[in-house]
């Protein structure tokens, strides 16, 4: 009657990979060892990396355009005051309160429901300053004053206009992650997201008063 050997020690003892476990090899007589999963910090600095170069490239683009508005204003003399909309002085404590309500939120990150109302409450205040830049720009066609009326008021709208379209990207990247967080999404959230949301977010609040002091100076 034929009888079945018992496995080598070898076979015996060489481990399975089971529950997910990644694992090595680590010569022929050490077998396979587990290789232990590490959180790599790197990898947030990389989202903030990317963050930072693309404010770089946001800064660059505002720049030129600045420098142009003061270019072509000494370039002819066919240049008109653009009285700047009164509506705009409440709307940038709007924009600033919304940078301190979502730094509020950014502290209480683990507690979701805090976190999420506060979130929404700077979401809601930076849709409020999308509303109030409507506004500024219907007083101005209630005044006759359009993007070529004259090179002043052209400037003022692309100026403007610019910087809302950074702004709704902005607002919608918020959504998303008060989004994510209302789906019990916390803990694969993280804070990186959010802290790079905040620092964007921020980011676009000091580039308005650069540019609401900007035109009020240059006028």
């Amino acid at each position: 009657m034929a009888t079945i050997a018992p496995p080598s020690p070898e076979v015996a003892h060489r481990p399975t990979q089971g529950n997910g476990g990644n694992f090595d090899r680590g010569g022929s007589d050490s077998g396979w060892k587990e290789r232990p999963r590490r959180n790599d910090p790197s990898s947030d600095r990389r989202y903030y990396t990317g963050m930072y170069l693309g404010l770089g490239a946001v800064t660059m683009f505002f720049a030129a355009f600045t420098s142009a508005y003061i270019v072509r204003k000494g370039l002819s003399d066919d240049w008109q005051t653009t009285v700047m909309p009164a509506i705009l002085w409440p709307n940038t404590l709007v924009l600033l309160a919304s940078s301190l309500v979502l730094e509020k939120a950014r502290r209480c990150l683990g507690d979701g429901s805090r976190f999420n109302r506060w979130w929404l409450a700077g979401s809601g205040l930076g849709i409020t300053f999308l509303v109030g830049q409507i506004w500024a720009w219907q007083q101005l066609v209630d005044r006759g004053v359009y993007v070529g009326t004259n090179p002043s008021s052209s400037f003022f709208y692309v100026l403007t206009g610019a910087h809302g379209v950074h702004l709704l990207g902005g607002v919608i990247a918020l959504l998303y992650i008060s989004w994510r967080v209302w789906n019990s999404k916390v803990a694969a959230l993280g804070p990186t997201p959010v802290g790079v949301a905040a620092l964007y977010w921020h980011f676009m609040d000091g580039l308005w008063i650069y540019l609401f002091l900007f035109l009020l100076v240059w006028r």
